[in-house]
């Protein structure tokens, strides 16, 4: 086996730099771990700041530098254009890379130290598989799930802003759309695949994946880029989540982050919707 290469591209807007600092703790973390597996041959990652402020910038150049100074991890950065949107940010690196995987990463997220080891072993003996998303768990060590089936609007709907006492009414129904039946903590250890939803805070995708569908719709500018995403590739690939690859997602819904982000969430579900079929209930 021919050790992998990779890019690893994290798009910051206004960031909050002590969880950053987390993320690329823990990231180089896991790429040495890698390499020590002699998985993992060079390494390439590329911060983005969409927040078209020098001193944001400055911030995200100076703490990237500092978390990889005195590592053989090759870094770049962009920044000074405005905020194009989460997709189309990660575009500007996805498009014309040259390594063996490409790693779409949230800036809230935590990598497990043998995370990277796990997936990249995964993708190497599973070579009809296109794209990984791996089991994510939240801040108290409750699971996240992240993988969910293709979503109705009404699923949006009560899982996005209804009240607690509303989701125990569709508990069930909840519990299908985020394929609780297949990554409940009985089954936590067994790989489920096709998925056919995954979230852009983790997604590890084949560079042949990429070229074949072109990464992210830049038309979506917020919310919904990784579901539009996650649909055309599993038209052209495998996809699977492996849970012994894990993650913490410090991040939270669009509801918990005010009028704007349910603004842009409702405008990138109807775009979503239009562009796959409607889909009420």
């Amino acid at each position: 086996m021919i050790p992998a290469t990779l890019t690893v591209s994290i798009v910051t807007y206004r960031p909050d730099l002590a969880l950053l600092e987390r993320t690329l703790r823990a990231l180089g973390a896991s790429l040495t771990a890698a390499r020590n597996a002699g998985l993992l041959r060079a390494a390439n990652v590329a911060l983005i700041d969409n927040t078209g402020s020098r001193t944001s910038a400055g911030a995200v150049i100076k703490l990237g530098k500092a978390m990889f100074e005195y590592s053989d991890v090759t870094m770049s950065y962009l920044h000074g254009h405005a905020n194009i949107g989460y997709g189309a940010a990660h575009n500007l690196v996805m498009h014309g890379g040259s390594t063996h995987y490409h790693l779409v990463l949230n800036p809230d997220v935590e990598l497990a130290p043998d995370a990277l080891t796990v997936a990249l072993r995964y993708l190497e003996d599973h070579a009809n598989i296109g794209v990984l998303a791996p089991a994510t768990f939240r801040d108290d060590g409750s699971r996240e799930y992240a993988c969910k089936r293709h979503p109705s609007v009404l699923d949006l709907i009560l899982r996005g802003f209804a009240p607690r006492i509303v989701r125990r009414l569709f508990r069930r129904r909840l519990a299908r759309y985020e394929m609780r039946d297949v990554m409940s903590e009985a089954g936590a250890k067994k790989v489920v695949s096709p998925v056919p939803v995954m979230s852009g805070s983790f997604m590890l995708a084949r560079r042949k994946a990429i070229e074949a569908t072109g990464g992210f719709d830049p038309a979506f500018f917020l919310y919904f880029e990784d579901f539009d995403w996650s649909v055309r590739l599993n038209r052209v690939t495998g996809s699977a989540c492996v849970p012994s690859v894990r993650i913490v997602h410090h991040g939270g819904g669009a509801a918990k982050k005010g009028a704007r982000h349910v603004g842009y969430f409702a405008k990138s579900a109807v775009r979503f919707f239009n562009k796959h079929g409607w889909k009420w209930l």
